[in-house]
């Protein structure tokens, strides 16, 4: 993105993100903290050919800040979740299990799915009981991930840790050559801001325009963190996590890095930039190069702009990496990384307007017994996403979208590829085309909605089902409420 174009973003955001914080700051000191790598969860197949995947979600306790103990949720541990990593074909069969004493869901953000093993908010799993999920990975390479999606309580169950990465592999991106050895050379990088009081403890205040913006900024659910890498090329995946905080990546020294994928695969080739904007669900790739001995920084940078003259998105360093032993790596990354076709949409194809507002979507809050969209299977169709009011961003369960323009001019190169969420800045029109997956089921319902979760809790959220193609006008527009159905 040129800098003119990243003045207005910046701008955009600020305008309406910027400086909602408040409480205890925790500034960073000098990078004291080794990068904690969430454990690696890649069961071999059993038996009948199955990768089964035990999770249980739980309470516990978590020292956030060195010193000082805050209760955590976490996921087979007190805080986040480990990296699920799986393969293109495998079958898959997930056991979720909820001890933390209250109705939640798994939702397996970025996967293409049968809706029935979605994780949204009718998949409810009640206090003791367990989910078990099964389907086959039919999607390229890429990083998605896994948050609670109970409804109007997304926020905090996300927020108090019940977050983790999944990382998808396929022959396609293993004969890119990127570097992929797990935390060595091929970094998961969550981030999640919070508000900590003088004991360490999350402060919970979810009120507001935007809910909570933390001043402290965790990675992987650690602070101050420093992380060592081979020298050479690393790879690093990052997923923002937080509830509402947009980041403004980019390296200290200025330095380009090559993204190499979004939140729904690789790119066609990697893209050279200097900085990278990142809204709350979205995820990218990045490839760089760093010397032996050299040591440099990740953050996030504000922007102040004749359109926000008093209140910025805040400067923060997220990570120092240090470069040890010889060089690994030197070879340039390829030109070409992915041939998979990019979304699409045919002449003619079918328009659909979504209007965002304060809390609503074309005039409606959230309402689980209704359909808002029925879309046949394998669709491909045109979405407008038209902000009238502040920030805001919109993802689409199921789906891979590729941004066509934004306000009627293309998109930065890095965000050309397939994507699943997309940064819809104030007062601004996005336009996508979307390609719709082919698992019909006329009762079992798929979301759209703002990933600021504050404003997802609120009702700004629609519901649609993929049918067979021809019984769209057949198909109700009601379901039952749902009830707290999983756990036998």
């Amino acid at each position: 993105m040129d800098r003119r174009s990243f003045l207005k973003l910046g701008a955009l955001v600020a305008a309406g993100v910027a400086g909602c914080s408040a409480g205890t700051a925790h500034p960073p000191g000098g990078f004291a903290n080794r990068l904690r790598v969430p454990p690696l969860l890649s069961p071999d197949s059993d038996a009948s050919g199955i990768r089964r995947f035990e999770l249980t979600l739980r309470t516990g306790s978590t020292e956030l800040i060195p010193g000082n103990r805050a209760d955590t949720w976490g996921i087979n541990g007190d805080h986040l979740g480990p990296t699920l990593r799986m393969r293109r074909g495998d079958r898959v069969a997930m056991a979720v299990t909820n001890r933390i004493g209250e109705p939640t869901t798994l939702h397996w953000h970025g996967m293409r799915l049968p809706a029935r093993m979605d994780g949204g908010p009718h998949q409810t799993i009640r206090p003791d009981g367990t989910w078990s999920p099964e389907w086959t990975v039919d999607q390229p390479a890429a990083t998605g991930w896994y948050h609670p999606h109970p409804h109007e309580q997304t926020a905090r169950h996300v927020y108090r840790g019940l977050a983790g990465m999944i990382q998808i592999v396929d022959p396609e991106a293993d004969a890119a050559g990127l570097p992929s050895d797990y935390g060595v050379d091929d970094i998961p990088v969550i981030l999640q801001d919070k508000r900590l009081d003088s004991d360490g403890q999350l402060v919970e205040d979810f009120g507001g325009t935007f809910g909570l913006i933390g001043d402290t900024i965790l990675v992987n659910g650690t602070f101050d963190p420093f992380v060592e890498v081979p020298a050479g090329r690393s790879r690093f995946r990052v997923l923002n996590a937080s509830n509402a905080r947009i980041y403004f990546l980019e390296f200290a020294d200025g330095r380009e890095f090559h993204v190499i994928a979004t939140d729904g695969g690789l790119l066609p080739g990697p893209v050279a930039v200097r900085r990278a904007v990142l809204s709350p669900g979205e995820r990218l790739e990045f490839v760089t190069s760093f010397a032996p001995g050299e040591q440099v920084v990740l953050r996030s940078v504000g922007e102040r702009t004749e359109a926000a003259t008093d209140i910025e998105e805040g400067d923060f360093d997220l990570l120092k990496i240090i470069a040890t032993g010889p060089r690994r790596d030197a070879s340039p990354l390829p030109e070409r990384l992915s041939a998979a076709a990019l979304p699409e949409a045919p002449p003619g194809a079918r328009v659909r307007r979504m209007t965002l507002t304060g809390s609503e979507i074309n005039g409606k809050d959230m309402d689980m017994t209704r359909i808002d969209e029925v879309v046949p299977a394998g669709a491909r169709e045109i979405w407008e996403i038209h902000n009238t009011t502040y920030t805001h961003n919109f993802h689409i369960h199921e789906v891979a979208f590729r941004v066509l323009e934004i306000d009627g001019a293309p998109p930065p190169a890095y965000l050309a590829g397939p994507k699943d969420t997309v940064y819809v800045p104030k007062q601004a029109t996005v336009k996508l085309a979307v390609e719709f997956g082919r698992h019909a089921d006329p009762a079992a319902p798929y979301m759209y909605h703002c990933h600021i979760l504050r404003h997802e809790d609120k009702g700004m959220m629609g519901q649609f089902v993929i049918v067979a193609p021809g019984t769209e006008d057949s198909v109700s527009r009601l379901l039952p409420m749902p009830g707290h159905d999983h756990g036998g």
